[in-house]
């Protein structure tokens, strides 16, 4: 079965805002390869979006509602619903993941 995969607003903000800061403060070419390793993530969605994890700091607080693939440093954290993934949001895990996850998933329920 082949699902949808999407981003929501803030996940391509997210994915922009990723991509900048790599074109501008890191070695060149590393903005290209990790837009190419977010996109290999979305086509794996796409069949097979079960294969994510819960996130440990979602876990934590009882949720299980949404699930993650990560290529280090970035995370990847999604919602799947019927046939379609929801990509929610797009981060590099050495921020303070607890926080984010809070104001940006949790706030919206």
């Amino acid at each position: 079965m082949a699902f949808e995969v999407s981003l929501t607003g803030d996940a391509a903000c997210d994915l922009e805002d990723l991509y900048q800061y790599l074109a501008l403060h890191d070695t060149p070419g590393k903005a290209d390869l990790m837009l190419a390793r977010i996109e290999e993530v979305f086509d794996s969605l796409y069949g097979s979006p079960q294969r994510g994890t819960s996130p440990k700091e979602l876990l934590a607080l009882g949720i299980r509602d949404y699930r993650e693939v990560f290529f280090k440093p970035y995370r990847v954290i999604y919602r799947i619903t019927g046939n379609a993934v929801h990509v929610m949001l797009i981060a590099d895990g050495r921020r303070d993941m607890l926080t984010l996850l809070r104001r940006r998933l949790l706030s919206a329920k």
